[in-house]
């Protein structure tokens, strides 16, 4: 499974590369195409990972006047 992240930044929020290092300490990575980054799960994981996982993001992102959108599927 795979979390993909789409993010919408603020121009008053918190510089770009202070985001990424956010997210890279969540596990993300770069990824190209039509997402920001995303983050493998090397498995299958349930709703309620992914919603706790979702929380961790908004948790983490927090005050940095960002705007995400997540998509999770599976392999």
């Amino acid at each position: 499974m795979r979390t993909y992240l789409l993010l919408q930044l603020d121009s008053e929020g918190a510089p770009f590369s202070d985001i990424a290092d956010t997210l890279d300490n969540l596990g993300f990575r770069p990824h190209r195409g039509g997402y920001d980054f995303v983050y493998d799960w090397g498995r299958d994981a349930t709703v309620q990972e992914s919603l706790a996982f979702a929380d961790r993001i908004q948790t983490a992102l927090r005050g940095k006047g960002v705007y995400f959108r997540i998509e999770s599927v599976e392999d």
